[in-house]
């Protein structure tokens, strides 16, 4: 049997020291800093780089990357029960050098980037010196590239970039931007869009404003204008119209990592909503003595456990197979999943925690709406629905007889038919 549920007794002791590091060290930095992203902010200076020195030393720095880039190359389900502790501060995968978007980018420049590009934009990435903004979705178009009209023309010897891009994350403290575009107007669908490398400080970027969400206090996500924005026609990352292969090198496995960083959240709910069910009374007994309140915590560590396992499992597959196309139905179930159990769990927590729970003194507010947000980022879950019902649908085949398979009428002949002469044996024997 080769089935086993335990953690590798060597990787064990880190994930020991990572949760014990970021419940002491990490967590409280989401009580006094602003965003992870603004590396620039003195405040942010006098703390982060000390402890990410500490990781370094650790050895558990960039972990998703190959050792030739600093890394452990460490596998996803390695990287799945580290996110899983990362996942309960703000501000833990930048002290650890996996923050999204600056993962996905780095994954891009290491595949596509020339030389140059890695030089000038990804060592600085992955050692922390700067961070980067994937800039890809449109207002009209939302998450289908297939929409996308920001254009960039050959120029000479360089692309000059037309268009508006939406919810670009932190590119307000970018230093530069991976811009998807329409480099071939008349290629096929898949074969129009082009990926291009934008510094932030060229002229003619422009963020009209930085959008909020839920309970933020300021925007993180870009609306962004490119008004005749030139770059050398070097920045190009890959080949002309290989913008959709240069993208999924960054979604599979983020989509993961977002997974296992959202059910450190959901615990965090749960627990939070476990306590309290033991700690108040009303109507004469505790919450906890009462059946909804039980069936509330029951329902949830059931989606919770179901959740995790169905991640893990997941990244197990992906490090097997070491091929996306064949646990693409397993990733966007992880999509479909994800913003359900998170909302139902947090709903829940928030309802037994009364109106405290609904207040910003509590964040359950702030988790809700972070279930909302996930159901959007990487895709609608609609989508990820459709791809899982015709990934499934690829497993079968149509039947040409007149009734379905199972009809019982027909499996009780067939079965006659197979035991025939034993059950008429058997009769003539009685």
């Amino acid at each position: 049997m080769a089935w086993d549920f335990e953690t590798d007794k060597d990787f064990q002791p880190l994930l020991d020291w990572m949760d014990q590091f970021v419940r002491d060290e990490v967590e409280p930095l989401d009580h006094v800093l602003d965003s992870p992203y603004d590396i620039t902010n003195p405040k942010n200076r006098a703390i982060v780089p000390k402890l990410q020195e500490q990781v370094k030393k650790r050895d558990l720095w960039a972990c998703h990357l190959g050792p030739d880039l600093g890394g452990q190359g460490f596998g996803h389900l390695k990287l799945a029960l580290m996110n899983e502790i990362l996942g309960r501060a703000r501000f833990a995968p930048i002290v650890f050098g996996c923050q999204a978007p600056d993962t996905g980018n780095s994954e891009i420049l290491a595949h596509y980037g020339t030389e140059e590009h890695k030089k000038k934009w990804l060592q600085p990435l992955l050692n922390g010196d700067i961070v980067s903004s994937y800039s890809m979705t449109e207002p009209h178009a939302g998450a289908d590239p297939k929409e996308f009209t920001c254009k960039a023309i050959a120029d000479g010897d360089e692309w000059v970039i037309n268009g508006e891009k939406w919810f670009s994350s932190n590119a307000r403290y970018a230093t530069f931007l991976i811009v998807m575009v329409v480099t071939e107007p008349e290629a096929n669908a898949h074969e129009r869009l082009s990926m291009i490398i934008v510094p932030k400080d060229t002229p003619g970027v422009r963020i009209i404003r930085n959008v909020a969400v839920g309970m933020e206090h300021e925007g993180h996500h870009a609306y962004i204008r490119y008004d005749n924005v030139r770059v050398p026609k070097d920045n190009l990352l890959g080949r002309r119209g290989q913008g959709f292969v240069v993208a999924q090198t960054r979604l599979g496995g983020g989509r993961i990592h977002h997974a296992m960083r959202s059910v450190a959240q959901i615990r965090k709910a749960f627990d939070m909503m476990c306590q309290r069910a033991l700690s108040r009374v009303t109507q004469g007994e505790l919450l906890a003595n009462k059946q909804m309140t039980q069936e509330k915590i029951a329902d949830s560590w059931i989606e919770m456990e179901s959740f995790r396992l169905m991640v893990l499992r997941t990244a197990w597959r992906i490090d097997k197979y070491q091929d996306y196309r064949k646990v693409r139905k397993d990733i966007a179930a992880i999509k479909v999943m994800l913003p359900k159990v998170w909302h139902d769990v947090a709903a829940r927590a928030l309802q037994l925690h009364g109106s405290l729970g609904v207040s910003r003194e509590m964040p359950f507010a702030e988790q809700v709406m972070g279930a909302f947000r996930l159901g959007i980022v990487d895709g609608p879950t609609e989508v990820h629905k459709t791809t899982v019902a015709r990934q499934v649908l690829r497993e079968y085949s149509p039947y040409n007889e007149l009734f379905p398979p199972g009809h019982l009428p027909v499996l009780r002949e067939q079965a006659r038919s197979k035991y025939a002469e034993l059950v008429e044996m058997d009769v003539t024997n009685s």
